[in-house]
């Protein structure tokens, strides 16, 4: 079966020049875009409840820009002023630079990763002294507590954002061939919201590990997997499994 049309769980890119635009091109496929999560900030009743004092840490860890939005909205919230001695480690370069938005960059102390929050536990394991407090929506990835406990990093878990399945009620068809997935929460709400979903031929991609791993604990099939030693986004391993797939359906 040739793959006609794709849903993607992400907001539809600003840019025209998309690698997503490029490869409905490429194949001549239609493509929709539509998140399948949706982020909410915790109340700041809800914040207190967690007894987190800002201002007993000495740095914050910035795995997104949502935790950023949510971590200064909290802050505006409680009208605290955050001290110019704050230090501030972020999952990438991108992150950091959003930092912008808030902060005046070139007077602070920020330090930043590679992409994955591996790579940023090295620059974190070089500032040992610090307390850290870590934003993250409910639910989040394990990986990031359990980093920071093995190198016995002084850290608290902050729940600043929670990320909520979609409401899919105003879709009126679901003649996809293939979706793809970005996050575990994605998978989740494709089951709350089409329980009777039977994958068939439908195509299912995952972005990380994590995500992979929800496709299958659901009892779905999953066909194309990225990051991979070939293809270190999903449109380069779409682009790929593409370029097979046609061959023997044109």
């Amino acid at each position: 079966m040739k793959i006609r049309k794709i849903l993607v769980s992400q907001p539809e890119p600003l840019n025209p020049k998309s690698p997503y635009y490029e490869l409905a091109k490429k194949y001549n496929f239609k493509i929709d875009f539509k998140p399948f999560i949706q982020v909410e900030g915790v109340t700041l009743k809800e914040f207190r409840r967690q007894k987190i004092n800002i201002l007993d840490f000495s740095a914050v860890v910035f795995t997104s820009k949502t935790a950023i939005d949510n971590f200064f909205r909290i802050c505006g919230e409680l009208r605290l002023c955050v001290p110019e001695t704050m230090k501030y480690f972020c999952i990438t370069e991108n992150v950091a630079f959003y930092l912008q938005k808030y902060i005046v960059y070139r007077k602070r102390k920020i330090f930043f990763g590679k992409s994955k929050f591996q790579d940023l536990m090295e620059v974190i394991g070089k500032h040992p002294n610090e307390k850290y407090l870590v934003p993250l929506s409910d639910p989040h990835k394990a990986e990031i507590p359990e980093l920071l406990n093995k190198h016995n990093i002084k850290h608290t878990i902050g729940t600043f954002y929670r990320t909520l399945s979609s409401d899919f009620s105003d879709m009126k068809e679901f003649d996809y061939d293939m979706l793809v997935f970005y996050s575990p929460v994605g998978v989740k709400a494709l089951k709350e919201n089409f329980p009777g979903f039977v994958q068939g031929d439908i195509k299912i991609a995952a972005f990380g590990p994590t995500t992979a791993s929800a496709v299958t604990q659901e009892g779905y099939r999953l066909d194309i997997q990225a990051p991979n030693p070939e293809a270190p986004s999903m449109t380069m391993a779409l682009d790929n499994f593409l370029k097979e797939h046609n061959k023997g359906n044109k």
